[in-house]
């Protein structure tokens, strides 16, 4: 079964309109332009096999326990100082996961390191109106029909051709 893949909000969902548009116009920096290339790579897997091998996806109790669903962690990359991990999150729909944040690995053994994780908001569920990301929508804040929202598994398929470039 695939994941539709969607973006916590509003910080996750942010920065990936930011770094696939700017990817699109071809702006991105070195350094950026690895990590989008590492998180699309990521967000395949994810979406494929939450369970792939080159993930270790496993949960964070800690973090399951502050927000009360449970939260996994995968890894962005590995082997590097401050390696990259992915959080998400199982839902808000049935075949949904959802990314709550991309950080540096959080040093574990130091006390109190999962507490200070940002974490993003699951969206609402697709059969509830959603939040545009485009303030000129004459819809004012919420659309049913989610006509000028693109979701981000829309976005990942458009980064993965962009990429393949």
């Amino acid at each position: 079964m695939a994941f539709a893949i969607r973006m916590g909000q509003p910080e996750m969902e942010a920065l990936w309109q930011d770094l696939s548009m700017r990817k699109q116009a071809g702006r991105l920096g070195r350094e950026e332009e690895k990590f989008f290339k590492k998180l699309v790579k990521v967000l395949g897997y994810l979406s494929a096999d939450p369970r792939h091998n080159s993930l270790a996806s496993h949960e964070i109790s800690d973090l399951s326990r502050k927000h009360g669903i449970k939260i996994f962690q995968s890894y962005l990359e590995n082997n590097t100082p401050g390696a990259g991990r992915i959080f998400w999150a199982y839902g808000p729909d049935k075949g949904d996961i959802t990314v709550l944040a991309v950080e540096p690995h959080p040093e574990d053994k130091k006390r109190g390191a999962y507490e200070r994780l940002k974490l993003s908001a699951v969206p609402l569920p697709r059969s509830k109106p959603r939040r545009h990301l485009d303030a000129s929508c004459p819809s004012a804040t919420t659309c049913g029909s989610g006509s000028c929202l693109t979701s981000a598994g829309d976005w990942l398929s458009q980064a993965r051709k962009t990429t393949a470039r």
